[in-house]
């Protein structure tokens, strides 16, 4: 049962989540359409389609420490209205500049302002999640704000063959900036959480703040938001075209590449409110995080490599919903496992190294794609490599979970 507590704790975790989906519905959109339609934004070549889809990324590399800093200077709120300006002016200028030097300095811009948006909005469910409800307000702030993604995917990928890319790129950046007036009305403030409950967070769980396993936090978010974010949210397109070509018959109706990557992707976002709020609350349970971790990443490293195989359209189809479906669960359990240790040291300072580790994963994805892809068994080398990955981090995790099971014990018996 919601207690109107619960509605007021997660309220300013929904203002966030919304204006971050509509400031997400340009550079969703451009991961589908991008690949396909890059001579009408005035490129040259293909490589210049990777370079652009990871510059964004390889930006924030340098600039979250900087956006971490500033966070500590202003307000939360301040934060997010410069990430909403950014991001709306930048989408529109996707459909004004052409050229690869004007839009390599607009994709530079967008991943500032992504910046902001990703430590602000963690930050905001740090400050105002429950102790006991972390991984259910994670699932859910995850889930909303990447509704952004399903609009920008499903429908940029439907008009952008119809009235053209420049025509979508300035109509989602004017549906971005109407996150302004949002941001403006809203009492959101990272002073809300007062010392004591970050106090009592820290005396909960000591033995999260180890070396080792921070440093497993880093490293998975580092490799899983490079093969999710970076390998198939960049590739999906190309790899439909590779096997099936640029049109496609489904029930004797012929549709365009983009269209269907975009529906398919758009499936993800679709249940991800539900399914990443849902993981999150049964990861908030007595058996904790980990064994759900666990199970998630030996299931993904299962299917994660058959998407290389051509397959009936489908069974691949179904295997590709499949992938999806891990990107939602391991994405929010990893989110929250880095929310339970920045709880017991500096909120804003862990939670910038770890958006640095995803951005540095997610900014490799798609040119370490579009290197590989040119080679004749490109496709299987990423794939079936990233079955492999989420395998070795399945038995990392396991060492550190039965280390962890034996350290809680170990302090429980010394405690007595």
């Amino acid at each position: 049962m919601v207690t109107i507590k619960d509605q007021l704790s997660s309220k300013p975790i929904i203002i966030v989540a919304v204006v971050t989906a509509l400031s997400l519905l340009g550079d969703s959109m451009l991961y589908i359409a991008l690949p396909i339609y890059w001579e009408t934004a005035g490129l040259d070549s293909i490589w210049q389609v990777g370079v652009l889809l990871s510059i964004n990324r390889f930006i924030r590399l340098p600039f979250n420490p900087i956006a971490g800093w500033i966070y500590k200077h202003i307000s939360l709120k301040a934060g997010l209205i410069v990430a909403v300006m950014l991001g709306g002016f930048t989408t529109i200028g996707y459909g004004v500049f052409e050229g690869f030097a004007s839009w390599l300095i607009l994709r530079a811009l967008w991943g500032i302002a992504w910046s902001f948006f990703r430590i602000g909005g963690l930050s905001a469910v740090a400050v105002y999640a429950d102790n006991n409800k972390r991984g259910s307000s994670m699932g859910l702030y995850n889930g909303l704000y990447r509704t952004g993604s399903l609009v920008g995917m499903l429908i940029g990928g439907l008009l952008v063959p119809i009235i053209g890319l420049s025509t979508v790129s300035i109509s989602f950046g004017l549906l971005s900036l109407l996150g302004l007036p949002l941001m403006l009305k809203s009492k959101i403030n990272q002073d809300d959480e007062t010392p004591e409950k970050r106090d009592r967070m820290a005396k909960e769980t000591p033995f999260i703040g180890k070396a080792r396993y921070k440093a497993s936090i880093i490293v998975s978010g580092f490799l899983i938001a490079m093969l999710y974010q970076g390998i198939v949210t960049s590739t999906l397109s190309s790899l439909i075209e590779h096997f099936y070509g640029k049109s496609i018959s489904i029930w004797n109706v012929a549709i365009s590449v983009t269209l269907l990557s975009g529906i398919i992707q758009a499936v993800r976002w679709t249940w991800e409110p539900f399914l990443g709020r849902t993981v999150g609350h049964w990861s908030d349970g007595a058996r904790g995080r980990l064994p759900i971790f666990i199970v998630s990443l030996i299931s993904a490293g299962l299917v994660f490599g058959m998407v290389s195989i051509r397959l009936p359209l489908w069974l691949w189809i179904a295997v590709t919903l499949l992938v999806m479906a891990g990107a939602t669960i391991l994405s929010t359990i990893l989110d929250t496992i880095a929310l339970d240790t920045a709880k017991t040291a500096n909120v804003v300072s862990f939670l910038t190294i770890y958006s640095i580790s995803q951005d540095m994963g997610a900014a490799l994805g798609p040119s370490l794609s579009y290197i590989l892809i040119q080679f004749e068994a490109g496709f299987t080398i990423l794939y079936w490599g990233g079955s492999i990955i989420l395998l070795i981090l399945a038995m990392i995790w396991s060492i550190l979970a039965r280390r962890l099971n034996t350290s809680i014990k170990k302090e429980a018996y010394e405690f007595y």
